[in-house]
């Protein structure tokens, strides 16, 4: 007992972090380590407790059974201690701590990023890590404090909040381009015509969906180009490589210069906006409750 008792909290939380992401390096990346010094520090801590707590192998890193059995006490304990600490930072009536979020690209750039800016400012002793990018993630396991998607992606067990209005998609293509190929009348002309796809991170390429009165047409168009790059795409597109379907947030400075013109916008309408997010716990961390009172404040005047 004696032997065991001399492990630090930093320790017990780094063999934590190296169980949840499956890699010395990604843990490291999280408490701002090099993977060596987190290396080192596990190893200290199997020397200290007597027993392997970690497999290792060139390929994946996971919990002995002496390890699942002690992080298995060991993560109560640990979100214990860290609501603890947040509560008395709520105390102090001082936000701090780094909050991190998981969000693809569009709410990104369209609806967190001024959120983001005014949390900041409302608590400057806070941090904030954003990841962007458009596969799916189980914020859970990946040390994520909430997450970002639209309605439908959301899973049950979650707290949702939304975080902004409605939406919409815009079919865009240059003057110069609908002059060379023609304006399609409706979705299913697109099938004939030059068209710019997206394929996200996960590497799937969904289908351009279009709905008017109740008719709903879903189309897999042909084009040049397939991109991952929202800017690259409506560079092509101003360009006159093809049309391309987007949200019409990131296509206004373009449709507002002349460079695009909208089409189909009856096939179109508005949907639901993303929501912010989290996995229901006794104890939210206080920079993320800080985060959804702002979100629902903003609510509250919109």
């Amino acid at each position: 007992m004696e032997r065991t008792m001399r492990a630090s909290l930093a320790d017990l939380e780094l063999l934590a972090a190296v169980a949840r992401h499956g890699s010395f390096r990604r843990a490291a990346m999280e408490a701002g380590l090099s993977p060596s010094s987190v290396t080192e520090r596990i190893r200290a801590l199997e020397d200290r407790v007597g027993v392997r707590l970690l497999n290792r192998t060139t390929r994946s890193v996971a919990p002995t059974e002496a390890g699942a059995a002690l992080l298995a006490r060991l993560r109560p304990a640990l979100g214990e201690i860290a609501a603890a600490l947040d509560d008395a930072g709520r105390a102090g009536d001082s936000i701090t701590g780094t909050l991190r979020i998981n969000a693809p690209p569009p709410a990104t750039q369209l609806v967190l990023a001024p959120l983001v800016s005014r949390f900041l400012a409302r608590h400057p002793r806070a941090t904030m890590e954003v990841t962007s990018e458009s596969g799916f993630a189980d914020i859970v396991r990946e040390g994520y404090d909430a997450g970002v998607r639209w309605g439908e992606s959301l899973a049950r067990d979650m707290i949702a909040v939304r975080l902004g209005g409605p939406m919409r998609y815009v079919l865009v293509a240059a003057p110069s381009f609908l002059e060379s190929v023609g304006t399609p009348r409706e979705p299913a002309d697109l099938l004939r015509l030059p068209c710019i796809r997206t394929r996200y991170s996960n590497g799937t390429l969904l289908p351009w969906e279009f709905e008017r009165a109740g008719e709903t047409v879903a189309i897999r168009p042909d084009g040049p180009l397939v991109t991952t790059d929202a800017d690259l795409a409506l560079s092509a597109a101003c360009d006159g490589v093809g049309f391309y379907l987007t949200f019409k947030g990131w296509a206004q400075p373009f449709l507002e210069a002349g460079r695009l013109i909208p089409l189909l916008p009856e096939w179109l309408p508005p949907f639901e906006g993303p929501y912010l997010y989290y996995p229901s716990r006794r104890h939210q961390p206080a920079a993320l409750q800080a985060f959804v009172d702002l979100v629902r404040e903003r609510g509250a005047r919109s």
